[in-house]
């Protein structure tokens, strides 16, 4: 298995937490790993950590999957960012766009299996004038996946948004029944695929609060919610809701689900983040490939302090590794029942 690692905005604290991250040797014993980043920026952060570099490295134009390394990193020589800077740059969005849409070529390319990318500043990439805000739009576009969301696994909780970055106040104008069906049924074939989980059990969130109390409250749950509740049961996929999120959290963080969609960002990040911040990884469903990566960003205040945690990188790279072992497995056994043919 080998698994990308994008080193994401260089001035950030991608580079230490990448670093710190494959030092572990239970992490590095889960794979082999390309980094796409910049050698310099790392070797800044090993040496601030005290970790001594472990890897080799590699010219980026030529990468191959058959490294005589465990880590290799391949190295982005041709982008400078000093050390000293802490701060979105057009430089450091035009390098981590370069790490990103290289490591998408690799995968499909099958140099590697999975990807995952370290945080960028999406200012960094409207500076360097990014044709995507972030990730999640870049690998849709990449993959041309059609559809996509966005999902958090946190200690017990696997947690699927319907809507993602916007205004609260204006999630009621966006809130269809197809925008609430699509990551029911994209969760479901991820937990299937990814996860190993043959009838898996999502748990709908309600929007307002007590669930509407039969249109008291708000009737989104009537009209918009139910509805899409009902069409992906009418599709086979073992789901329930709409349930009032402060009862289907902890039933939820309490085994009686294996998943849960949230209608909008905060009512799903609030729980991830408390039951296991430090571990919380994000992964986007929807695509014919592994992307993980760390729930934080760049947290330009704590580079070249030595302090960023590495948790939560280290966790997006082992759930990476145990999504493309089970999409593998998978995959080998559909090809050998595909074999054998039919029973004579």
């Amino acid at each position: 298995m080998v698994i990308g690692v994008t080193m994401g905005d260089a001035a950030g604290i991608g580079p230490e937490v990448v670093v710190k991250a494959l030092a572990d040797p239970e992490v590095r014993r889960a794979a082999k790993f390309i980094v796409f980043g910049m050698n310099e920026q790392l070797c800044y952060a090993a040496d601030r950590a005290e970790i001594e570099p472990f890897w080799g490295r590699h010219q980026h134009e030529k990468i191959s999957r058959e490294y005589p390394y465990k880590v290799v990193v391949a190295d982005y020589d041709e982008f400078s960012v000093p050390p000293w800077m802490k701060a979105p740059s057009r430089v450091a969005g035009e390098a981590s766009i370069k790490f990103c849409t290289d490591a998408i070529e690799a995968e499909k390319d099958r140099i590697i299996d999975a990807i995952v990318t370290a945080p960028i500043s999406k200012e960094s990439w409207r500076l360097a004038d990014a044709a995507w805000p972030g990730h999640t739009e870049m690998f849709a576009q990449k993959y041309k996946a059609p559809r996509k969301a966005m999902m958090f696994v946190s200690g017990p909780l696997k947690v699927a948004l319907a809507t993602i970055h916007e205004p609260l106040f204006e999630v009621r104008h966006k809130f269809k029944i197809g925008c609430v069906f699509e990551p029911i049924d994209l969760l479901n074939d991820a937990l299937k695929e990814f996860f190993a989980l043959d009838n898996p059990r999502i748990g709908v969130a309600a929007l307002n609060p007590h669930a509407g109390e039969n249109g008291q409250f708000g009737d989104e749950e009537q009209r918009i919610i139910g509805p899409a509740v009902l069409l992906a049961q009418e599709q086979g996929i073992n789901c329930v809701g709409p349930i009032a999120a402060d009862a289907l959290f902890r039933q939820a963080a309490h085994g009686q689900f294996d998943a849960v969609v949230a209608m909008y960002h905060d009512q799903a990040m609030i729980p991830i983040k408390l039951l296991d911040f430090e571990h919380a990884v994000n992964v986007t469903i929807g695509l014919p490939a592994v992307r993980t990566s760390p729930a934080h960003g760049t947290a330009y205040d704590l580079v070249g302090r030595n302090q960023a945690d590495p948790s939560s990188m280290k966790s997006a790279i082992l759930t990476a590794v145990r999504m493309a072992q089970i999409r593998r497995a998978g995959q080998l056994a559909v090809a050998g029942g595909r074999s054998r043919g039919p029973e004579q």
